[in-house]
């Protein structure tokens, strides 16, 4: 599940200096939102287009970046918009929005003189995602959330960045918590709804998050968090054909104008391989996933995904990975950022045959991990303890050590859910690793990895019968 995807360059920040700073709103005639909470402005038309942005994030319809520059334009003392576009860029994922961020964050600070404590427990929320401590800024979005269970901005970027950390436990738990709280006619309800799906989703919890989206949608709202839960529970029950039935149903409320839509025809793609639909599956990759089509990093990262399985499966996908690191070409500052991003880069560099690029990427990772000042981040034990190590696995299988790569990404398979994503993203090490032990003779962990599949699909799907057979065993 990506966050908000901007498809355009990102804006242009003005510079924080070399002009007035502007006046904080005054203090007597601010305004309460749609769930009647204070603001940090008078101006109708301020509030307004910041509600409207926060609609188009929560529904990822478009980008909010011209509603909240109108906004600006509104009420120049208004702390949040700046705010919220921060967040949006951060959101990203991508170490070059950390200074365009910082800098929004900067020119809000003198704001917040007369803004509400909600407002500025974002912004020192944010400011800790810029220095890279996801946690502390997820738990002062739950201390925001206990005072006011209907901010929907601090519900939807804790879950963001629950999602990239993997902590699933509060996916589920922190809509859980607020959900009772919200009024069903309010119109990002659906929205809080969808996120709730999704959090059952990764906790297993498969029919009641079936459930759940299926009342988010039932309204009419476009909301992809809710129809991405649902293909999730499909996926992960072998129901193939509805979960085709079901993207399908939904497809003109995803398809057009709405940055979820590249990850739900990654969905459609996955389960085309779990049909051992090849053809299919190019097809798609033809349509969605290739050239000009790649302007996000999380369109490429399900590229890469979509590649890397094929490529387990056998089929020569060498040309295309070629093409995709070529338009990609990941800048070198990116190198330990974030170890999801990491694992990309390095199966998109072996799929293209790239093995020093894939090395030297790890290389760079391993160097920034050993660097002082990294420590305090979120990401610097994920890197050291989960994504080096299942980095060097996947190079000791590229370069044909498949005992090695057996041993060491069967050692850190416990771990991977903190290298963030869903389960079905995860699932990639998974057919790894049994394509490892495939190659190795190694049946018991082969054999274990299968049991554990056939347990958790109640359907016997063509691609668990296509690894039975790699596998050599019996179902």
């Amino acid at each position: 599940m990506p966050p908000p995807v901007d498809e355009s360059p990102p804006p242009a920040v003005p510079p924080a200096t070399g002009a007035p700073a502007p006046i904080p709103s005054p203090v007597a005639s601010q305004l309460r939102d749609a769930r009647d909470q204070r603001l940090g402005t008078a101006s109708r038309e301020a509030a307004d287009r910041a509600e409207t942005a926060l609609w188009r994030m929560m529904s990822f319809s478009e980008t909010p970046l011209a509603d909240l520059d109108a906004a600006i334009a509104a009420d120049p003392g208004w702390g949040l918009p700046r705010i919220m576009k921060a967040g949006y860029l951060l959101g990203l994922s991508e170490a070059s929005q950390l200074a365009p961020a910082r800098q929004l964050l900067d020119q809000a600070e003198p704001l917040q003189a007369n803004a509400p404590e909600r407002e500025r427990a974002h912004l020192e929320a944010l400011r800790a995602i810029t220095e890279g401590r996801w946690q502390l800024a997820c738990r002062r979005w739950d201390g925001l959330l206990l005072e006011h269970p209907r901010d929907a901005l601090a519900l939807q970027w804790a879950h963001q960045w629950d999602y990239l950390q993997g902590d699933t436990a509060s996916l589920r738990s922190r809509p859980a918590q607020v959900l009772p709280e919200w009024d069903e006619a309010d119109p990002l309800f659906p929205q809080v709804l969808g996120l709730y799906a999704f959090g059952l989703e990764e906790n297993n919890c498969y029919p009641q998050a079936e459930d759940a989206g299926r009342r988010a949608v039932a309204g009419g709202a476009s909301v992809p968090w809710a129809v991405h839960a649902v293909a999730h529970v499909l996926h992960m029950s072998g129901r193939l054909e509805d979960g085709n039935a079901w993207l399908r149903q939904h497809q003109p409320n995803w398809a057009e104008g709405n940055a979820f839509a590249s990850h739900l025809w990654w969905h459609m793609g996955l389960f085309r391989l779990e049909a051992l639909d090849l053809p299919g599956a190019h097809r798609l990759l033809d349509a969605h996933f290739s050239g000009d089509l790649l302007q996000s990093s999380f369109q490429q990262f399900d590229a890469v995904s979509l590649l890397w399985r094929m490529h387990l499966m056998g089929e020569d996908v060498s040309a295309r990975f070629v093409e995709l690191l070529r338009g990609w070409s990941p800048p070198v500052g990116e190198a330990g950022h974030r170890a999801f991003t990491d694992l990309h880069v390095t199966l998109a560099c072996i799929g293209a045959g790239e093995l020093l690029q894939a090395e030297g990427w790890l290389a760079r990772c391993a160097e920034r991990a050993m660097q002082p000042e990294d420590v305090r981040r979120s990401n610097h034990t994920t890197a050291r303890e989960v994504g080096l190590p299942a980095m060097r696995g996947l190079l000791a299988l590229a370069r044909g050590d498949s005992d090695a790569a057996v041993q060491q990404l069967h050692a850190v398979r416990p771990q991977l859910r903190r290298l963030g994503g869903s389960h079905l993203q995860r699932d990639l090490m998974d057919q790894t690793l049994m394509a490892a032990a495939a190659q190795a003779r190694h049946a018991p962990i082969g054999r274990a990895l299968l049991n554990e599949r056939l347990m958790a699909k109640p359907v016997v799907t063509p691609l668990t019968r296509h690894w039975a057979d790699r596998l050599h065993l019996g179902i």
